[in-house]
Order: C-alpha cells, then structure tokens, then sequence
C-alpha cells in the first residue's frame, strides 16, 4: 500500500481548519479511512465531522472504531462521547474518566482536547453536549 492517504489526510486537515465545512471533507476522510483502516486519527476525524453534521448514528459506528484501533486516543474517546450523548446511550462515564487520565498524564493531549472543544464549539455553539463534557474535563 502507498502512503497517498496520508497525503489526502493532511490535506484535509488544512481545509478543515481553512475553515471547510463536514459537508465537503466527510467524503475525504472517508476515502482516508478505506485505504487506511488502522489509522485511528482517520477515524477519529471522520467522527468529528459526522459529530459537527449532525449524524450522531454513523459518527458512534466510526467512533467505535477509533477506538478499538487505539484505546489511548484522547480524542477518539471524546468523540464516542459526544456520538453516546448525541444518540442517548448510557456508559459515558468510563471514556470520560479515561481521557481526564491521559490529560492528567500529557499536557499536549490537555491542550489538544482543549483546542478541540473550543474549535468544535466556534463551529456549532449550541452544541451543548460538547459544552457538558468540556464542565466533565475541567472537573477534579
């Protein structure tokens, strides 16, 4: 396999934060995501943006999946979150504390998530599960 889905990957990377909408980039990190399936981060972007288009049902399938491919992915748990919130599923409790651990033990994953839920909250402001789990992370 050649590497030309890491290109498409980092491409769509810039668009998104040029500022291109989930419409236009779910496609590309689909594409990212069948030529590369155990890249976490691909999935975990793919969740994202199913998260920001509101389809909370496809974004908890591929959430699922980041996870399992890497269970220590800070923001893959963050997503499944969101998606288990958004669809009204229960058991959130665990990835929350999960990510709280990984923050506690790596700054740049506090800032990263950190960075995440405000530009996920520029995107969507009245997203208010994501505005309950930035309270969940700031608590002690």
């Amino acid at each position: 396999m050649t590497t030309d889905f890491a290109a498409i990957f980092d491409q769509g990377l810039e668009r998104y934060n040029a500022g291109e909408g989930p419409d236009t980039l779910i496609p590309v990190f689909k594409e990212v995501c069948d030529r590369a399936p155990k890249i976490a981060a691909a999935w975990s972007c793919l969740a994202w943006l199913y998260l920001l288009d509101d389809k909370p049902e496809q974004a908890y399938k591929v959430a699922l999946k980041g996870v399992k491919i890497d269970s220590n992915a800070p923001q893959a748990r963050i997503n499944l979150v969101l998606a288990m919130l958004e669809t009204g599923q229960t058991g959130v409790r665990k990835h929350i504390d999960v990510a709280k651990q990984l923050m506690a033990l790596d700054s740049q994953v506090r800032q990263d998530l950190s960075e995440s839920i405000e530009d996920g909250l520029a995107r969507k402001p009245d997203w208010k599960n994501l505005q309950r789990v930035k309270n969940w992370l700031a608590e002690d």
